[in-house]
This record gives C-alpha cells, sequence and structure tokens, in this order.
C-alpha cells in the first residue's frame, strides 16, 4: 500500500500548476460539460500512466539493483528541479469536428501527458515499487486529486493557490525520495 499512497501524494501535488492541470481549466470553460471531461482525463490517466508504470517495472526488471537505485535517485533529484519550472498551455485545444467533450479530453490528456513531470514520476515509482497495479492507481487517484477540481471550480481555482508555494513543496517531496533513496535507507530500514 506504500507504493499507493506514495504514488498518489507526489502526482497530486505534482500536478498542480502542471499543464494538464491548465488543460482541464480550458477544456472546462471551453465545453461546460464536467462529466465528460473528468471521464476523459480519467481513462486518459489509466492509459498513459498504466504504460508508464509497466515501462518502470520492465526497466527495472532489466537493470541490476545497485545501478537502479542510482537511475532512481537521481530521476527523483532531476524531477525536483524540473518541477520548479511552471509548465504553460499556449492555444486552446484542437477539436476535430464534431468530437465532444469526452474525446477531445481524453485524446488532448493522453498527448499531453507524454512526458510530462507525473509520467516520468509514475515510471520511477513503478520501478521504485515493482508494483504496476498500486502505482497506477495511485498516481490515477493522484492526479484525479488535481484535476477534477479544476474542471469542477475553473478559473476560481486557478488564481487561489499559491503555485510558488505548492511547486516547493513538490520539488521537496521529490528531492527527499531521491536522498532517501540513493542513500538506500528503505534497504537499510527493511534489514532491521
Amino acid at each position: 500500500m506504500e507504493s499507493f499512497f506514495v504514488s498518489t501524494a507526489v502526482v497530486a501535488i505534482a500536478e498542480i500548476g502542471d499543464k494538464t492541470q491548465l488543460l482541464a481549466l480550458l477544456l472546462a470553460a471551453r465545453f461546460r460539460k464536467p462529466l465528460p471531461i473528468i471521464l476523459g482525463i480519467f481513462v486518459a490517466t489509466i492509459a498513459n500512466h498504466g504504460l508508464a508504470a509497466w515501462a518502470g517495472a520492465a526497466v527495472a526488471s532489466w537493470v541490476g539493483a545497485d545501478a537502479m537505485r542510482w537511475v532512481l535517485g537521481l530521476s527523483f533529484l532531476a524531477m525536483a528541479a524540473w518541477i520548479l519550472v511552471p509548465d504553460k498551455v499556449d492555444d486552446e485545444p484542437k477539436t476535430t469536428a464534431g468530437a465532444g467533450a469526452f474525446l477531445t479530453t481524453l485524446v488532448a490528456f493522453f498527448l499531453l501527458e507524454i512526458g510530462d513531470k507525473t509520467q516520468i514520476a509514475t515510471i520511477a515509482l513503478a520501478a521504485k515499487y515493482q508494483s504496476l497495479a498500486w502505482v497506477t492507481a495511485g498516481t490515477t487517484l493522484g492526479m484525479m486529486l488535481a484535476n477534477v477540481p479544476a474542471v469542477l471550480l475553473g478559473e476560481v481555482a486557478a488564481t487561489k493557490v499559491p503555485l510558488k508555494l505548492v511547486h516547493g513543496i513538490a520539488a521537496a517531496i521529490f528531492a527527499v525520495i531521491g536522498v532517501l533513496v540513493l542513500a538506500n535507507v528503505g534497504d537499510a530500514l527493511a534489514s532491521l
């Protein structure tokens, strides 16, 4: 269950102010249909993060434990630095003729999440915990915790949340996880 809770917390905090949250705000303003947008976010996240978790678990099984510890530790430290750079969505999402809120959200979220911080975090978390289902469930819940309020509350939520503070907290969490992985703290505690 640790993998589920850590994955949920890391992604929920990292997602605040992320480009996919900004996309959720744009879609909510454009379509004014929260339920199809929320369902599109959910399905896109399950698909994207499921693939990311699978990739992370596969890489972890191919690489030795000591090398994986260094890769993961450095990845989490890099994520800590990357999260301090705020994301922007330059244009409104493009929709195909006749595409509704669900399909537009599904495609836009899936594509925008490719190479995103939360997708990279999902890969690293799955590699660390070797738990495809729990990491995917946790990162998906984290994504929903951050994006559903954006869809439901729209612009009000976006203007009231101090993004610099949230990004700082998220960066600190990634940095602490990175240092703990590099220091091999989890294995040392498990052997006690």
